[in-house]
């Protein structure tokens, strides 16, 4: 067997470090210090010009220049978002014209459809589901449902439906919807379902055939919103793993092969953890003409925050 002594490092090559290329410098990526009073432009701009404060910046800067533009910015999310406590957050981004269109997964509706019925929602699933109570709050099953058997006769698809009937039935708390926002200004809200993911669909009151019509007249609206997103749209996926970045990519595709070529546009993943959908299918495939893609890592409590002022001072 071959034995092995210590290597001798005395003949190892060395540089000058004044002549190698550095990836971060004083001056160029660092913080400043924080101080007491700033503005939160000044402290937005004070954040380190690297990885991810400048993934937000990136990011800011796409939404600013779609805006400008006359271009989409469409906001993907995911039912924990709601449970966040943002909608008034995202709702000030709607009634600033910075949210051109929502799209939304059917617990985004539900958990809308319960902070603007008794403002709250979230209940505690691991307290009642052994006992068979989980998802079957009488209001929100039996409410949504009719909701939409009644509207399934005219042109609606679910996601105006449920935010139209929030603000006709005048629920106490319908300033806190997103679904009755959208309804208000007037742009699309689309809701994309997979039957058996959501509670309402454990009611008697249930009807596949018509959740399943409602949602497809959304994904139809939501594909000519992504048709429009070429040249300066952004579309930002928030807090869904799976479902819509697979919705977008789908509708994507109908747009593309209907000959719209969606090219140059931006798209950003907000989420705790990074995973592979998004990543996949929101932030790279997507993006691989001339667009560009943006990951932003963290609790959507403190990011949507910091990006919705962000945004809201830029174009002020």
């Amino acid at each position: 067997m071959k034995r092995y002594k210590p290597m001798d490092f005395s003949g190892v090559k060395r540089y000058s470090i004044t002549t190698r290329d550095n990836k971060v410098k004083v001056g160029e990526h660092f913080a400043e210090p924080p101080r007491a009073g700033r503005s939160f432009q000044d402290f937005f701009d004070s954040l380190p010009h690297l990885l991810g404060a400048d993934n937000l910046r990136g990011v800011v800067d796409a939404v600013v220049a779609a805006r400008e533009k006359g271009k989409p910015v469409v906001l993907a999310m995911g039912g924990h978002v709601i449970k966040c406590g943002l909608q008034p957050v995202l709702k000030a981004l709607i009634e600033a014209d910075v949210i051109t269109a929502v799209a939304t997964n059917g617990s985004v509706t539900i958990h809308d459809y319960e902070v603007s019925l008794v403002g709250a929602t979230s209940e505690d699933v691991a307290a009642v589901l052994a006992a068979g109570d989980f998802g079957f709050s009488l209001e929100t099953g039996q409410g949504m449902n009719a909701i939409l058997k009644q509207a399934v006769a005219g042109d609606n698809g679910f996601g105006r439906a449920i935010g139209q009937a929030i603000i006709e039935q005048q629920h106490p708390y319908r300033d806190y919807s997103l679904l009755a926002a959208c309804v208000g200004k007037d742009i699309p809200v689309t809701v994309h379902v997979a039957i058996g993911t959501d509670i309402i669909h454990q009611h008697p009151e249930a009807d596949g055939g018509v959740i399943g019509e409602m949602s497809y007249r959304d994904f139809k609206l939501l594909t000519s919103v992504v048709a429009d997103l070429g040249d300066g749209g952004v579309w930002l996926n928030v807090g869904s793993a799976v479902l819509l970045p697979e919705v977008f990519l789908k509708a994507l595709s109908i747009a593309q092969n209907l000959g719209y070529h969606v090219d140059g546009f931006t798209t950003a993943n907000f989420d705790m953890i990074q995973h592979y959908r998004p990543l996949t299918n929101v932030v790279k495939r997507p993006t691989l003409g001339s667009g560009r893609g943006f990951t932003i890592t963290g609790h959507h409590e403190i990011n949507i925050p910091l990006f919705a002022q962000a945004v809201l001072d830029r174009l002020a």
